[in-house]
């Protein structure tokens, strides 16, 4: 009998490998009105294109500080063959990536798949928290292309794991070693999530109660208490508060000299860990006085490629 194959899917938002690319990217993130409507559905490209030639100006300088581009799709194939490899013994697995914003998009992930002759589809988020402006996005597009060209394929989606004990056991001993890095034992860990706006979660976005999940079983093994904040605002609407710039000024100004940064809602570096977080902040924080470190993305650390195994395997 045929062994039943099965294709994987590693989502993510994606992000302009060069300078020439941030435009169009920028494009197509203000295109999807799962993250914003901008007026009517027939206004959404146009004001989308108007916007995207306003901001691609100074994203493309913020890029050229991380080395012209986003390494975003570099560190998910990374996370892709560490995966397949993991998988090697447990099954007939095929691991690819799809991301919502830049290529390779949905479309190329299916057709590679169907061409490895797989049965079925994981879907499995690289983002830990779900968010109708991020997992959700990613598989309603994921959905579209699955309908078009493999009606046939059963696909299963893995949309939020933010108590998984081995993706919690890898964000714990990344804070424990950043706190021994910091010799004074005055230290103040701030858990720097993507803002989303208020709205989202006054509309049901379990967002916010995924991150808080996650801080409490990181907080269960680390024994040490920190304060949520939330970075990357964009746009003219209520965001979820503090901001990580808010609480830099409020820790400043209760006497705080030291600060551990946890990008709790990012398991890979890009723009906000590379640029807002170890370069924005850290000179926010130090002209306020303070020193900042922050602890690194997950990226390929065994503990987290074993976290999806196991959500693949469960």
């Amino acid at each position: 009998m045929k062994s039943q194959k099965t294709g994987i899917i590693l989502l993510n938002m994606g992000g302009p490998g060069k300078q020439d690319d941030v435009a169009p990217f920028l494009f197509n993130l203000f295109s999807d009105r799962d993250i914003i409507q901008l007026g009517s559905r027939f206004l959404q490209k146009p004001i989308a294109w108007f916007i995207s030639r306003r901001r691609a100006p100074k994203s493309r300088a913020i890029y050229a500080k991380i080395g012209g581009g986003s390494p975003l799709l570099g560190i998910t194939l990374q996370q892709a063959s560490a995966l397949q490899k993991s998988l090697t013994a447990k099954g007939d697995f095929q691991v690819t990536v799809a991301m919502r914003y830049w290529p390779p998009f949905a479309d190329e992930a299916v057709s590679f798949l169907q061409k490895q002759g797989v049965d079925s589809i994981i879907a499995l988020t690289l983002y830990p928290h779900f968010s109708k402006a991020t997992t959700g996005s990613s598989v309603n597009h994921l959905k579209k292309s699955l309908t078009r060209l493999a009606p046939n394929l059963s696909l299963k989606v893995i949309s939020s794991y933010p108590t998984q004990p081995s993706y919690i056991k890898a964000l714990a001993e990344n804070i424990i070693k950043g706190l021994h890095s910091i010799k004074d034992n005055n230290v103040q860990i701030i858990y720097s999530a993507h803002s989303l706006p208020v709205s989202f979660i006054q509309n049901g976005d379990p967002y916010v109660d995924h991150i808080k999940n996650t801080i409490a079983a990181v907080e269960r093994i680390t024994g040490q208490k920190g304060r949520l904040c939330y970075q990357s605002r964009s746009g003219p609407v209520e965001w979820l508060s503090p901001s990580t710039p808010e609480m830099l000024t409020i820790l400043a100004e209760e006497g705080c000299k030291n600060i551990l940064a946890v990008p709790i809602s990012f398991v890979s570096d890009h723009v906000e860990t590379l640029y807002e977080i170890n370069m924005l902040y850290r000179e926010q924080a130090e002209e306020l006085g303070m020193q900042l470190l922050s602890t690194p993305s997950l990226n390929t650390h065994p503990l987290f490629i074993d976290c999806l195994k196991d959500l693949v395997l469960q």
